[in-house]
């Protein structure tokens, strides 16, 4: 900070430099003050302005400081409001003052916003809530045709439409996360074959199997929002993966004594390019650019729920030989720094 300081004040300093570089040719020409002695008044000068200069700092630099404390974490609008320097001279309260005025005008409208969000998140929630009804008609209808062809389609295409309001109520849920989840044991066998089971009439119109194995393990999660990441992993593989294909699924115990879920299928695969992007918002990529069921959300999602959750995803992916996409699940004593936050 102090050089900061010296660069903000570098007008007080040419002009005193200025002024002694007068001073010292006005003493040198002027014969009235030959017995006046230039090294004694250059240091008394030069010694006042440096005990000048160095008061200014502390006074000046102290309000500064004062407000980077106030503003060195995270903190609420009503923390710093109440921990916001009032200033020690005129100039720096009148700048309190204002600034106060500024955060509290920022904050009514932060209120206002996050009031339009809430009532946004409860239609869509409202919304969802409702096509759910008719749909729900829509899939008994569909079990009841005699035509099983016509019925294998009509499930396929149900299920799409399912999963796209299952991504958007998820989504909209994600935001408080945190007061809906439940740290338990979670059997991972289950709710795989509960998934699964989900995307029987896809897998079926595809020819697509399942090898599963070393499956019955249990792990410190949420129930509810694991099988949600696990849906959208299954999602993806199943829509990239080629037709008679097998999608391998296994659980082992890493070197840190982390269990492991992996997840393999032998499908499209992806670029080296777009790799690092995958878990970006509606990134859809090269391949999903060919196909309009791609919506770049599921990815994302599960990515942001498992952070909320301490699961690290990992992926790996080779073109033409498929995808692994791996779930690490934090240890029982790093579960109680997720309880914590």
């Amino acid at each position: 900070m102090f050089i900061l300081y010296i660069k903000e004040r570098k007008a007080w300093l040419i002009f005193f430099i200025t002024l002694q570089i007068w001073l010292n040719f006005i003493l040198t020409l002027d014969v009235a003050f030959g017995g006046i002695s230039l090294l004694y008044i250059n240091f008394i000068n030069i010694t006042a302005f440096v005990v000048f200069f160095m008061w200014r700092y502390y006074q000046e630099t102290k309000y500064i400081k004062a407000l980077e404390n106030s503003l060195s974490n995270e903190k609420s609008l009503d923390f710093i409001l109440e921990s916001f320097p009032g200033g020690y001279s005129s100039f720096e309260k009148m700048l309190s003052t204002t600034i106060d005025d500024l955060i509290l005008v920022a904050k009514e409208e932060l209120n206002g916003l996050k009031v339009e969000h809430l009532e946004e998140n409860d239609l869509t929630l409202s919304w969802i809530h409702e096509v759910k009804t008719p749909l729900t008609s829509m899939k008994l209808m569909i079990d009841s045709l005699d035509d099983r062809s016509a019925q294998k389609k009509l499930e396929v295409e149900w299920l799409r439409i399912h999963l796209l309001l299952d991504q958007q109520l998820h989504n909209t849920r994600l935001s408080t996360i945190e007061k809906d989840y439940i740290i338990e044991g979670v059997d991972i066998q289950k709710i795989l074959h509960m998934e699964i089971k989900e995307f029987q009439a896809w897998c079926i119109q595809k020819n697509i199997g399942f090898d599963l194995g070393n499956l019955e393990v249990k792990v410190m999660s949420d129930q509810k929002w694991l099988a949600f990441i696990v849906r959208q992993i299954l999602s993806n593989a199943i829509k990239y993966s080629y037709a008679d294909s097998e999608i391998h699924i296994r659980t082992y115990i890493d070197d840190t004594d982390h269990v492991i879920l992996m997840i393999r299928d032998s499908g499209i695969g992806i670029s080296r390019a777009e790799l690092p992007r995958i878990f970006e918002k509606a990134f859809t990529g090269k391949v999903g650019r060919q196909t309009t069921a791609s919506t770049g959300m599921g990815l994302y999602l599960a990515k942001n729920v498992a952070e909320q959750l301490g699961i690290h995803i990992s992926v790996s992916s080779t073109i033409g030989e498929g995808s692994t996409l791996s779930l690490q699940f934090p240890l029982k004593n790093e579960i109680v720094k997720i309880l914590g936050r």
